[in-house]
């Protein structure tokens, strides 16, 4: 029996389409899944989306599942949450999360999807990737009890750490961004928020994920003494500089970078990427983590949504894609 699904590329940087595609039978070993969300990561995705990556980077930066190669045709994406069509008997019916493309159904193997815990509704799982790397910058840079500490960039990434620092005792997190409104995405988080000019110094922990030059510098100017910032931010095919005088050298700060592609250290003997993506699941069982998803759109409408999005005109978080009646 021939299997067709739907499947969304990027024909050249800057333009998208929905392309067709046939799904193979699935062996023993693995499922179908019938898409239900996807959800865009707008920083990566949207570098992507306009041909930003790097050619020392187009190695390191392909998706698990991806299609084609960078600059263009590809077919991008990583946080695809549907449901168990066909496969072995404990996953038929389940709700899995996978680490796939934008597209309508697929093939993966069995060992390829986790299972969504049934107290977390599934468009909020497709924020497991990105809580996934929340997870690991906290285990790469752990706060201590009482720190203070800053989050830079109140995009998906520097929401999900700052969600998850809100629940470390006695530990006081302020959420930095140059946009005003995300004051109110601070406050359902339970964390306090700042415009850069007015954030909090002496911090002992900066987590910087805008992005930005300014954002990078900011991070480095609001720390106490031998204090370090954990930088989340990929910049693609873009230069960053900064100022290294001052209070760095004296100050003995330290800037460390923190990507989802490999355990941290500090872990890696003792959890594997499995266990990494079961705790960001399990973790998103709290409600607060829905103020991350923004706005949604039907999948026929993603090439103009990663459009928008890469031009600055979408303001989002995560968007959700739904792929009802696909």
């Amino acid at each position: 029996m021939t299997r067709t699904a739907r499947a969304f590329w990027l024909s050249v940087p800057g333009a998208g389409e929905i392309r067709p595609v046939t799904l193979p039978e699935p062996r023993a070993d693995q499922v179908l899944v019938r898409t239900r969300y996807s959800g865009v990561s707008r920083g990566t995705e949207t570098l992507v989306f306009a041909g930003r990556v790097p050619p020392s980077q187009y190695a390191a930066m392909r998706a698990p599942f991806q299609d084609g190669d960078f600059p263009a045709p590809v077919k991008y994406g990583y946080l695809s949450v549907g449901e168990v069509e066909q496969g072995p008997e404990h996953l038929r019916g389940r709700t899995v999360f996978c680490l796939y493309p934008h597209q309508s159904a697929y093939v993966v193997p069995a060992d390829a999807v986790t299972v969504v815990p049934d107290q977390v509704p599934a468009a909020r799982a497709v924020l497991a990737g990105t809580v996934e790397t929340a997870v690991n910058a906290l285990w790469d840079a752990p706060p201590l009890v009482g720190d203070r500490v800053s989050v830079i960039g109140a995009g998906m990434v520097g929401c999900a750490v700052a969600a998850l620092l809100a629940r470390f005792p006695g530990v006081r997190v302020e959420l930095v961004d140059t946009d005003p409104a995300r004051a109110e995405i601070a406050a359902a988080l339970g964390v306090d928020f700042a415009a850069p000019e007015a954030a909090s110094g002496g911090r002992d922990l900066v987590v910087h994920a805008s992005a930005s030059a300014a954002g990078l510098q900011r991070g480095l100017d609001l720390l106490a003494p031998e204090g370090t910032v954990l930088e989340l931010s990929w910049y693609g095919d873009r230069q960053v500089q900064l100022s290294l005088g001052a209070a760095f050298h004296s100050g003995r700060l330290t800037i460390r970078s923190s990507q989802v592609g490999r355990v941290a250290p500090a872990r890696r003997d003792r959890r594997d990427y499995a266990d990494r993506l079961a705790l960001a699941l399990d973790l998103l069982a709290d409600p607060v983590f829905d103020a991350l998803i923004t706005g949604r759109s039907p999948f026929a409408e993603l090439p103009d949504v990663l459009s928008r999005l890469s031009a600055g005109d979408l303001p989002a978080l995560c968007h959700l894609i739904t792929y009802d009646g696909e």
